[in-house]
């Protein structure tokens, strides 16, 4: 019984893996791979479902590691995707007028900065803040922009395609 547990624990890994990495693709335009992984991720969910339903072991464990196999490989393909997708982020930053000290560290970290004069009906002034980044530096991008400006109002966008113009 364990070994059926286990390898329906570890096809539902292979397979939810495949299948979230496969979306991740799906959403960046890289189509080419996906009815690829699809086969595979069906193929694997087939023997995990048959291997799971036909079975004579009448145990809870069954549904438990089929239902454990799903989680875990949501968890591992999101990593996955984390790992070999590689994207962009938009920061937009939202602070008072010529706000020199943080568009001048920003610059001097390296970022290409864009500056858009914001109308509003209030008396203050505003900028925003337009930083195009590589996911992986998203984080210390906004840690270093809070330090720098803690009522800055930061909004991260996923970006899906960006052509020419600068990314740190």
């Amino acid at each position: 019984m364990l070994f059926v547990c286990l390898e329906i624990f570890f096809a539902r890994i292979i397979d939810v893996s495949i299948s979230t990495f496969r979306m991740m693709i799906m959403v960046r335009k890289k189509s080419i791979f996906t009815p690829i992984l699809a086969f595979c991720e069906v193929f694997v969910w087939f023997i995990a479902a048959r291997k799971a339903l036909n079975t004579n072991i009448d145990s809870i464990l069954i549904p438990i590691c089929y239902s454990l196999g799903y989680a875990t490989g949501t968890y591992i393909g999101g990593c996955l995707s984390r790992k070999f997708i590689k994207n962009v982020n938009s920061i937009e930053v939202t602070t008072k007028r010529n706000n020199t000290k943080l568009i001048n560290a920003l610059r001097s970290e390296g970022y290409a900065v864009s500056v858009i004069s914001l109308k509003n009906n209030y008396r203050d002034k505003k900028d925003m803040l337009i930083i195009d980044v590589k996911s992986k530096n998203t984080q210390e991008t906004v840690k270093l922009i809070k330090e720098l400006d803690p009522k800055a109002f930061i909004v991260v966008r996923d970006t899906k395609i960006v052509h020419n113009g600068y990314i740190k």
